[in-house]
């Protein structure tokens, strides 16, 4: 039984932390999820329960919210906690769970995204057919596809490391991502690195073209219409949205070609991989309630009401 607990049981490469650091590094940490976690959980609650945003653009939007909650919780909890406590284990199955939902996460962001822009292209290019096309069937449909095929992609990925024997029991990071959970094993990996990277293409491949499609036609409608303010309004919506994708694009790249550089220090290679989880997540609550006309004004008057 000692020997099975210990098959299971797992090291993460910690980070380097000085003397006396520990705890000021720990707070830091601890301040940035709860400022996540109050961000995105206000987001959440006013499209509960605000009836003037219970529209299919805002039902789809909650999906964004959440998926970033699932990000930055499937990861820094532990990291602190790892920090705080000076140990770096991981059970194997939570390991693999870990890995499991910050795939989901980058997924999610991507087909979220997507269909955020698919919603607006709609109501701005056909608005007065807008509520016929975006009927609640058609909305959860949406929401449904995007959760749907974010899982079923990764879960694809993760069942095909199953199957595979590994002879490590050490994690080169300080979290559990696939490319880690995958150099455990000393078996033949191309399998799992083709569907890999055939399911990172087909994300970004769907979400892009779906963006681009989008927005181009949103950018033609704006260009010839007359009302200003609806154009302004429009443009703000959709403002809100590429800046969200392309922080999402330029924290992944960075993440990327951190690990392409032999130069780049272990510990600044870890802050870039955790830079993914952590800035979106914050980013978009602020990014989309500052450009977002009907969530500025309903926070404000929550704000008012609660410190009237």
């Amino acid at each position: 039984m000692d020997n099975i607990t210990i098959a299971f049981k797992l090291s993460l490469d910690p980070f380097f932390i000085p003397a006396g650091a520990r705890y000021p590094i720990f707070f830091f940490g601890l301040v940035i999820y709860l400022f996540c976690i109050s961000c995105n959980m206000t987001l959440i609650g006013l499209i509960i329960m605000k009836r003037n945003l219970h529209k299919p653009m805002y039902f789809i939007l909650f999906s964004l919210p959440l998926n970033d909650l699932i990000g930055i919780t499937a990861m820094l909890p532990k990291v602190l906690s790892d920090i705080l406590t000076d140990t770096s284990q991981v059970y194997y199955p939570l390991c693999v769970l870990q890995g499991f939902l910050l795939h989901m996460y980058g997924g999610g962001v991507l087909f979220i995204l997507a269909a955020m822009a698919f919603d607006r292209y709609i109501a701005i290019c056909f608005p007065l057919r807008y509520n016929s096309i975006m009927t609640p069937k058609v909305v959860v449909t949406v929401i449904a596809i995007v959760w749907g095929v974010d899982f079923v992609l990764i879960l694809v990925l993760f069942s095909l490391q199953a199957r595979l024997p590994w002879c490590r029991s050490k994690i080169m990071n300080v979290f559990c991502d696939n490319p880690s959970i995958l150099k455990l094993t000393c078996s033949n990996t191309f399998l799992n690195n083709i569907i890999g990277l055939f399911n990172t293409a087909l994300m970004q491949i769907i979400s892009i073209s779906v963006q681009v499609f989008s927005y181009v036609k949103i950018l033609i409608a704006c260009l010839v219409s007359r009302q200003n303010e609806a154009r302004s309004k429009a443009i703000n919506t959709c403002v809100a949205q590429l800046v969200i994708f392309f922080v999402f694009e330029i924290v992944g790249t960075f993440t990327i070609l951190s690990h392409r550089f032999q130069n780049v220090s272990p510990d600044l290679q870890k802050i870039m991989g955790m830079l993914i989880f952590l800035v979106p997540p914050i980013m978009n609550p602020i990014v989309y309630g500052l450009n977002t006309q009907e969530i500025r004004s309903n926070l404000f008057r929550f704000h008012t009401k609660v410190f009237a």
